[in-house]
């Protein structure tokens, strides 16, 4: 067995910020393609709620429809046929939601852990229609909020 040393430690820092003052934010959100930054717009924030929308509510009724009739159906009655073509068509859609929803993240400014908790929604039955519900209602409030007084 060997001893702790006792030399002491060493404590890295990180090396001091710059002088320049950072550039300032603008109203508008910033999506990354390739090496350029391009403002991400109010039509392309609405088509990815609308996708986000569509999939929840996809994703949300295949699911239940999994829980709580193939999965009784499998153990009650001993007919696994329909978990077995219901759970990969809900395997294939979650991955489609889950893409959906990080576009939409992505676009809307969504901080990292709400999306990932709007990501495990999916996975819980009647949670993603409260999930879309809640997004949609903060993705609109923040549309409204940034849109131009007229």
């Amino acid at each position: 067995m060997t001893s702790p040393s006792r030399e002491p430690a060493t404590v890295t820092t990180a090396p001091p910020a710059s002088d320049e003052p950072r550039p300032a934010r603008t109203s508008q959100p910033a999506a990354r393609v390739g090496s350029a930054t391009r403002p991400v717009t109010p039509a392309a924030i609405a088509k990815a709620l609308g996708r986000y929308r569509v999939l929840a509510y996809v994703v949300g009724v295949v699911l239940i429809t999994l829980v709580l009739v193939a999965m009784p159906l499998k153990y009650a009655a001993d007919t696994p046929q329909l978990v077995r073509a219901i759970g990969p068509i809900h395997g294939v859609l979650y991955i489609v939601y889950l893409l959906a929803t990080f576009d939409l993240a992505t676009k809307a400014r969504i901080p990292g852990r709400r999306m990932i908790l709007v990501m495990l929604a999916g996975t819980v039955p009647f949670v993603s229609f409260i999930a879309e519900r809640s997004v949609t209602r903060e993705v609109r409030a923040s549309a409204e909020a940034s849109a131009p007084a007229s």
